[in-house]
């Protein structure tokens, strides 16, 4: 994992914490998280003010993550929105932690300059000791304070000068008044600065979680369904009729389309198809050059394509189908049939433009994982997994390619791969053809999905 350190493709701007001030503050907000204290007189911090440094010091990776539910936080700077989230356990909490500080950034920067913020991701799960209490987490919302009780005094404060200015015996009132004096001194003047933070509730129906082997959970949608990395027999009973593992590729396929989530690559707009196509290719290439010992350092796109050519035989069907859809992309040949039996067919496929987008392109980089640059962006978890296993000559070759390639403009290559143009005029729905048609013949009888094993 060296390289991917030292290019800053693995615990990238996460943020330094060196300054006594800081470090004492996030000590005060560690204690009175966790009852834990840290001796290091530097170290780096996540989105959530987790720090691998104090990970390890404590031998608890999950120290600010207790059995893997209601994340705990600790925020030194709304510098934190920009870092990463490590250690994920759910794929809906940097995006939820990132809303937060940004929905609060003006009164987080005042606070946070005298004090640290700690608070906590709370759902009505506090462990899943199995599959079925994932369906219990409903809603997410965010508890938060200063360690001295910032907010939570501010607001007592501020009703009770709601209370002075109604009651007309107030002015009478001593003990009234001295506590308005007493918090006043501690949170300043809250009529005319007022010390409130948003603490947003977040819906939270479609998630991947990295509980259980790795689930994906798709419950807000008009065909729900359930989608595991490992086999399926081993979750048990769950409340939902739908349940899939990666193995039922023609299931996913359907279970995609019924929901309208993703869409060709060859047919969305706004995008270079035949660029990120070749591309695909020339990952696949990769992954036999390396199984076959071939020294890619120094590798060009023009050697690339040279050893396709030469070793055209040992490539895999993922390489022939792209290249037969490149060929009608291009060059308007004859139409290929890339059904979802087929080893490409999420090669070709990407997220529609929705709400779940991002979980999505999450489930489709796993179900074409030799796409390394797609799997870096959407599963860095699946990533980092994979790349430990790796030949030296692969590992070497992709952290060159995303330092290359992808670190001089993540935006811009997310753009590019992910984005999505608005329509410019309404139209009618596009007749569904080609390799991505399915039949609806059973959907009444057996569901969208064929015959599965009901719940």
């Amino acid at each position: 994992m060296i390289r991917l350190i030292q290019r800053g493709l693995m615990f990238g701007n996460l943020i330094h914490i060196a300054s006594p001030a800081l470090i004492e503050r996030y000590n005060r907000a560690l204690k009175h998280l966790t009852n834990h204290q840290t001796k290091l007189t530097d170290f780096h911090i996540d989105i959530s003010g987790y720090s691998p440094e104090i990970g390890d010091e404590l031998d608890d990776p999950l120290y600010l993550n207790h059995a893997g539910v209601n994340r705990q936080f600790i925020l030194l700077t709304t510098d934190q929105k920009h870092a990463p989230l490590l250690n994920a356990k759910f794929s809906t909490s940097r995006e939820i932690l990132k809303k937060f500080i940004q929905k609060n950034e003006p009164q987080l920067f005042a606070l946070t300059a005298r004090d640290a913020v700690a608070g906590e991701l709370v759902n009505s799960v506090y462990s899943v000791d199995g599959p079925a209490k994932l369906f219990d987490i409903r809603r997410v919302k965010i508890e938060a304070d200063t360690t001295s009780g910032t907010v939570a005094e501010a607001q007592a404060l501020a009703d009770n000068v709601d209370r002075f200015m109604r009651e007309e015996d107030a002015w009478f009132d001593d003990l009234l008044i001295a506590d308005m004096i007493t918090s006043a001194k501690r949170t300043g003047d809250v009529t005319r600065n007022p010390v409130r933070l948003d603490l947003m509730e977040f819906e939270q129906r479609n998630f991947w979680t990295a509980h259980f082997g790795g689930l994906y959970v798709f419950q807000g949608m008009d065909h729900p369904a359930v989608i595991s990395s490992d086999a399926k027999e081993a979750l048990g009973a769950l409340p939902i009729k739908y349940v899939f593992d990666t193995k039922d590729r023609n299931q996913i396929a359907k279970f995609l389309e019924y929901n309208d989530l993703v869409e060709p690559i060859v047919k969305a707009r706004g995008i270079d198809a035949a660029a990120i196509l070749r591309q695909k290719m020339d990952f696949i290439v990769i992954d036999i050059a390396q199984e076959s010992g071939i020294d890619l350092a120094g590798a060009t796109r023009r050697d690339i394509r040279a050893l396709a050519r030469l070793h055209a035989t040992d490539l895999p069907e993922e390489f022939h189908g792209l290249a037969d859809l490149l060929r009608w992309a291009e060059e308007g040949g004859k139409w290929p049939r890339i059904t979802s039996d087929h080893p490409a067919y999420f090669y070709t496929l990407r997220s529609a433009d929705h709400g779940d987008r991002d979980l999505v392109n999450m489930l489709l980089s796993q179900l074409s994982p030799k796409d390394i640059r797609q799997l870096f962006i959407c599963h860095k978890e699946l990533f980092y997994t994979l790349y430990a296993t790796w030949h030296d000559t692969k590992k070497s070759y992709v952290a060159d390619f995303l330092d290359r390639e992808y670190q001089v403009d993540k935006a811009g290559a997310r753009e590019a791969l992910f984005g999505h143009e608005p329509e410019m005029a309404p139209s009618a729905p596009a007749k569904r053809e080609g390799p991505w048609s399915v039949s609806a013949q059973k959907i009444a009888t057996v569901g969208p999905w064929g015959a599965v094993r009901g719940r």
